[in-house]
């Protein structure tokens, strides 16, 4: 069975079925490893962490696919997606310098990052709201990232979050709000 060829349904029959989960895994790996790469990368900001995590996703996804209880595609993502962002936050958290401090406040080491790695070719407009998003809260990051890039719909990011559609609906708002402010203050 091919990655583009597997329908959704077969891909989740497939992982679930005892003799291919080798082979589904792989598909799963193929189909999903660059939206989950990129989703993990606009949270932990390094290429290096967000190789690390995207492992750490795929070994949880397939060692404990047992636990899954989806039946279709939507499921499937929504699933995958919660394990790289529970991943992603562990991974800041090893990164706080003190344990009282907040996921959050993260941002400033987050921000160094980031300027570390703009390339002289970046794009202006890219690099500002790359700026602007690595300053929102973490759930205002979450609701915007799942929401904006990757086209999620509320009901699935919800499903990724633990939060209720119309909290994410709150904080997704005040995400663009505080990017459009940002974005016009920000200097390169």
């Amino acid at each position: 069975m091919k990655c583009e060829r597997a329908s959704s349904e077969d891909l989740v029959k497939s992982l679930k079925s005892s003799g291919d989960a080798v082979r589904a895994c792989d598909i799963m790996v193929e189909r999903y490893y660059e939206r989950l790469y990129w989703h993990i990368r606009r949270i932990v900001v390094l290429h290096e962490d967000a190789e690390d995590v995207l492992q750490d996703t795929f070994v949880a996804a397939y060692s404990s696919f047992e636990k899954f209880r989806g039946d279709n595609e939507g499921s499937l993502v929504a699933w995958l997606y919660k394990i790289a962002t529970n991943l992603s936050i562990r991974a800041l958290r090893r990164r706080r310098t003190s344990f009282f401090v907040s996921v959050d406040s993260v941002r400033n080491v987050l921000r160094a990052d980031f300027e570390g790695e703009i390339t002289p070719s970046a794009d202006e407009i890219a690099v500002k709201l790359q700026r602007a998003v690595i300053g929102l809260p973490m759930k205002q990051k979450l609701a915007f990232n799942l929401r904006y890039y990757d086209e999620l719909p509320f009901e699935t990011i919800s499903q990724i979050t633990g939060q209720s559609v119309s909290t994410l609906k709150t904080n997704y708002h005040y995400a663009v709000k505080r990017i459009k402010e940002e974005v016009t203050q920000i200097e390169l």
